[in-house]
């Protein structure tokens, strides 16, 4: 009977539900603008400085700047790096611009650079696999796998797709030695 008294004690501290547990009235999210309104007119700065106003350099800042800029410029262009070095700050690497479409470069330096580009040699090679035999498929898939870091799934799926590109931007000495390793094992592939 203890039990019996005891869940309808329970029933009754519950809250009643007279409404709805849950309601959405789908309204716009906007509220429109009134159309007889005039356009705010905001107070542009002259410039725009994300952090905010900063304060002026101190003294001795001045006084740093001062003693640089009468400092000979063979002295001046050892700052940077000395800075670098004492902040332990990492070296600037510079960006290659190969292959990138930077627009017309103009008459005469454009023929100059087409005539540089022919010059310079190639050092990066990519390995295609173009062919193999069917019954070494098992020994160029387990080749595939040494040189790339793919599992065994994608390393076949790889070699079911032939022709691809194997390996990408590999030395000549890579290549061949890659090219060898498949040739060995019963496939074909050529450099590019």
């Amino acid at each position: 009977m203890r039990t019996v008294v005891r869940t309808f004690r329970l029933h009754r501290n519950l809250p009643k539900v007279t409404r709805l547990l849950q309601s959405r009235s789908f309204q716009p999210d906007f509220v429109p603008r009134d159309p007889s309104a005039k356009p705010k007119k905001y107070k542009y700065p002259a410039f725009y400085d994300p952090y905010g106003p900063r304060p002026p350099p101190s003294d001795k800042i001045i006084q740093l700047a001062e003693r640089i800029a009468a400092l000979p410029t063979e002295e001046r262009v050892q700052i940077g790096p000395t800075l670098r070095e004492r902040l332990k700050h990492p070296k600037m690497q510079p960006i290659s611009v190969e292959g990138m479409d930077l627009g017309p470069q103009g008459g005469a330096s454009a023929g100059s650079t087409k005539a540089e580009e022919k010059k310079v040699e190639k050092t990066a090679f990519d390995v295609k696999l173009e062919k193999f035999d069917a019954s070494a498929k098992i020994k160029v898939i387990k080749e595939v796998r040494t040189f790339t870091s793919l599992g065994l799934k994608e390393a076949k799926d790889l070699v079911e797709k032939v022709p691809v590109l194997i390996k990408q931007g590999v030395t000549k000495e890579e290549a061949n030695d890659i090219i060898e390793k498949i040739k060995a094992a019963g496939g074909v592939a050529v450099m590019e």
